[in-house]
């Protein structure tokens, strides 16, 4: 073996591998979880939350869900109802919103989602 550097095609090879390999997310995510956790504090919740991508079908189901709770909470005036509506709504807008810029940057949305 030399310790010189590799000849032009080996190493036009190995920095392919290198790169093919830096693109590979679930051997980032594998390599990222044997790292120790920084904590778990409001900063890692946001960032958690800001990566948050939802499904067509789940912003559908939460909005009928959060309609039959509005009219609930209407028709019977029940706390519970009005209160479940308050915590469940703006999860619904915060969704929506991120559902749609998702597809608004794509031109439409994505098969199967």
């Amino acid at each position: 073996m030399s310790l010189g550097r590799l000849p032009e095609h080996e190493q036009h090879i190995l920095d392919e591998i290198e790169r093919s390999l830096r693109r590979d997310r679930r051997l980032n995510r594998l390599l990222r979880g044997h790292q120790p956790r920084r904590g778990s504090g409001p900063k890692r919740f946001a960032a958690r939350v800001a990566r948050c991508d939802p499904r067509g079908r789940t912003v559908a189901l939460l909005t009928l869900a959060s309609v039959a709770l509005m009219v609930t909470g209407l028709v019977t005036s029940a706390p519970w109802a009005i209160w479940t509506f308050a915590v469940v709504w703006p999860v619904v807008v915060f969704l929506g919103f991120r559902l749609l810029s998702r597809w608004s940057g794509n031109g439409g949305p994505p098969d199967g989602r």
